[in-house]
């Protein structure tokens, strides 16, 4: 099972550059522990300071030379091609292969800020993967050959589409993605019920089956207080997000909880720290690589 990290870019430091020095550093012991994944999310119109994906995956791919880059795009809130444009920039910075995350978004008011249309939204993402894989493909904008975006990637683009309970989404995923993204509230149960659908929906259009999960984390090397930090976040309402969904604990712990993932199938988790101090979350994406070696030993 391989084993990455997306970077919050949230910060609740007052002073931005605080906040963004923090982040490269994250990206730094990331690089330093070898994962094999590095991404950014993507959110807008934040209460608090929050670092947008394009430029900060720019600046944070000067410390990254582990393996693949991934940036998420909430497809429905974006001109696609703006997203083409950005993604053969970014692509531009690393010959290791470019993952576009994808899913369809929510917040009726980020929508209307935005000028998108929530109740649209499916349809949208898929129009836009379509244009976007067009684009690639350099069969031209919007059917017009004579209108071209440069630079376009030269390595491989996965395409990762996210949906959390939604069999329709989950279909999407098998037909138009290379894999489903599953949600970080999962626990083992929903997401091997929602792993059938996606694994028949594959079968159904003849597609190899590539389920990968993101997971939300505390690991430290004194699992009792990271045991103690989880419950208190979750007891405050973190993402709605039940103690059975995070994983949160020493390596060891983290790994037997990662474990029935890795046993029906998941071939990839993408792991995000929980809302802790910087040090706690340097820690704990340094152990990650302890946490891949017990899981695949």
């Amino acid at each position: 099972m391989r084993v990455g990290v997306s970077l919050s870019s949230t910060t609740f430091e007052n002073n931005p550059y605080i906040g963004a020095s923090a982040l490269v550093e994250r990206a730094q012991v990331a690089n330093q522990a070898k994962l094999d994944l590095l991404s950014l999310g993507d959110h807008h119109l934040t209460p608090v300071n929050y670092f947008q994906n394009v430029p900060m995956l720019g600046r944070l791919m000067a410390e990254w030379n582990s393996g693949p880059v991934g940036c998420l795009f909430l497809l429905p809130l974006w001109n696609p091609v703006l997203v083409a444009e950005q993604v053969g920039t970014l692509a531009a910075l690393t010959q290791s292969t470019f993952v576009i995350q994808t899913g369809v978004g929510d917040g009726q008011d980020t929508f209307e800020a935005m000028g998108a249309n929530i109740k649209t939204r499916g349809r949208v993402l898929e129009e836009s993967i379509t244009e976007i894989k067009t684009i690639f493909e350099r069969r031209g904008v919007t059917g017009n050959p004579d209108l071209q975006v440069n630079p376009i990637p030269k390595q491989k683009v996965e395409w990762w589409i996210g949906a959390s309970t939604s069999i329709k989404g989950i279909q999407r995923a098998a037909t138009m993605g290379d894999a489903w993204y599953a949600a970080p509230f999962l626990n083992p149960a929903k997401a091997q019920e929602l792993l059938a659908h996606y694994l028949q929906a594959c079968e159904e259009h003849d597609k190899e089956p590539r389920p990968v999960i993101r997971k939300d984390i505390i690991i430290l090397e004194n699992g009792e207080k990271a045991l103690e930090m989880g419950s208190e976040i979750i007891q405050r309402g973190y993402r709605g997000m039940k103690s059975d969904a995070v994983i949160v604990g020493n390596p060891i712990q983290a790994a037997e909880q990662l474990r029935p993932f890795k046993d029906m199938g998941f071939t990839d988790v993408t792991c995000r720290c929980m809302s802790i101090p910087h040090e706690e979350t340097l820690e704990s994406i340094s152990l990650l690589t302890q946490v891949r070696e017990l899981l695949n030993n």
